[in-house]
């Protein structure tokens, strides 16, 4: 196994076991080694989501968008990073492109309906 590979699945195992600050370590390391890992960027991206690191979750999405732009988990998650800043309108663009690319998935569809609801009626946002 090469070390780019132990250094992804290491920041993989700090993910599953709820430790994201712990795995942003590993997988910054891993990108610096191979920064067009589609893989490596989405685990990160993950980590940076739930440590609330906003923008750099965005930044992490926008590259796997730019590696594979019709991939629609990036999609889902750029828009999640996005809404979480406040960006309501690009983020809902986000989770349409998502939904689209994945019509089956209800919960990239439950996205766009609440976050529709929030910016039609501002007093019910979260």
């Amino acid at each position: 196994m090469s070390e780019t590979y132990d250094l992804y699945q290491q920041g993989r195992a700090h993910l599953r076991k709820g430790r994201a600050a712990q795995a942003t370590v590993a997988l910054e390391k891993a990108k610096r080694r191979e920064p067009q890992k589609a893989s490596i960027r989405e685990a990160l991206g993950i980590a940076y989501l739930r440590i609330q690191r906003y923008e750099e979750a965005e930044a992490e999405f926008r590259v796997m968008l730019e590696l594979s732009p019709d991939d629609h988990y990036a999609h889902y998650a750029l828009g999640r990073a996005l809404e979480k800043q406040g960006k309501q309108a690009e983020a809902n663009g986000h989770y349409k492109l998502a939904s689209s690319l994945r019509p089956q998935n209800e919960h990239y569809a439950s996205r766009i309906l609440d976050l529709d609801r929030d910016v039609d009626d501002p007093d019910t946002s979260e």
